[in-house]
């Protein structure tokens, strides 16, 4: 019963992971360190790209070596909640937020300011250069999610591939939304128009993109943990703060910032309740749940 229990809730923390990235401006790079499991899929996502160059050069033992060191025990789990997420989320999520923007996007608020703790936390002893990484990452990102969306409704797919490398990049850093970056690029409403109508070809060539950018920067990534962890933990608590700026409630078409409006206070609860649900998430995952993410971040 403990065993099916984990399996279950390590296949809803890969729900969340795919819900959040189908809505623009939520990272699922932050929810999957929120959860718990983002140093075992970047483990395993590292091992994988390095299985797949050992069969590349036929090196099998190289390759078999790499996959017995996956935790697939909640890869495995992750992935099918995460492709259940992304389903659930293109159905049920993106109408949602197009008819309570205002107040999900405040929900979501809640869940990022909350979640800065973490990566603040495993900086450890925060100094002049570290703030000063995480300010100008945080200014970044703050100029980035005020750039106006693109309109591109009928994209090529060879513009659909680099986007998806792009997405995956954001996936695997947290406090960058993948799915954000498909809306800059204008390929936002054609991704999700394609899981609902299960266009195969679309989503085919979107996930071959998926896995060459995360072949190309996983590995870069785990290098930067392992050997300028903090600094790279600096920098990815600035762009989680600096994505806030794309949760502001309150933005025009051209995501000009605005002034509060009269559902204020409905915005406010759903900030308060995003904070709460990270807190929850914490407090179960320290004391309750047996920890599962073995990578260098853990």
């Amino acid at each position: 019963m403990r065993r099916l229990f984990r399996v279950v809730s390590t296949v809803f923390r890969g729900l969340l992971i795919g819900l959040a990235e189908t809505v623009p401006g939520v990272s699922g790079g932050t929810i999957a360190l929120v959860v718990g499991v983002y140093g075992a899929l970047i483990d395993g996502a590292a091992r994988f790209v390095r299985a797949g160059v050992g069969l590349f050069r036929g090196k099998l033992a190289v390759s078999r070596r790499e996959l017995s060191g996956v935790v697939w025990v909640v890869v495995i789990p992750v992935l099918m909640g995460m492709a259940g997420g992304v389903i659930l989320g293109a159905a049920l999520l993106e109408p949602v937020v197009t008819e309570f923007p205002e107040e999900t996007r405040g929900v979501f608020a809640g869940l990022i300011l909350a979640s800065l703790w973490i990566p603040w936390r495993m900086v450890g002893s925060w100094n002049t250069r570290l703030g000063l990484a995480a300010l100008a990452a945080a200014t970044l990102m703050v100029v980035f999610t005020g750039m106006g969306p693109l309109n591109n409704p009928d994209p090529s797919f060879w513009a659909v591939a680099p986007a998806a490398a792009l997405a995956m990049c954001a996936l695997v850093l947290p406090g960058v939304s993948g799915s954000f970056l498909l809306t800059v690029m204008g390929l936002y409403q054609p991704t999700i128009e394609a899981v609902n109508d299960r266009n195969v070809g679309y989503l085919a060539v979107f996930v071959l993109g998926a896995l060459a950018g995360l072949a190309l920067f996983v590995r870069a990534l785990q290098y930067l943990l392992e050997n300028h962890r903090a600094i790279t933990l600096a920098i990815m608590t600035g762009l989680m703060a600096g994505s806030l700026r794309a949760l502001w409630p309150w933005q025009g078409e051209g995501r000009e910032l605005l002034g509060p409006g009269e559902n204020l206070a409905g915005v406010s609860l759903g900030t308060i309740a995003g904070v709460l649900l990270v807190v929850s998430v914490v407090l179960v995952e320290r004391f309750w749940l047996p920890r599962v993410n073995r990578s260098p971040l853990s």
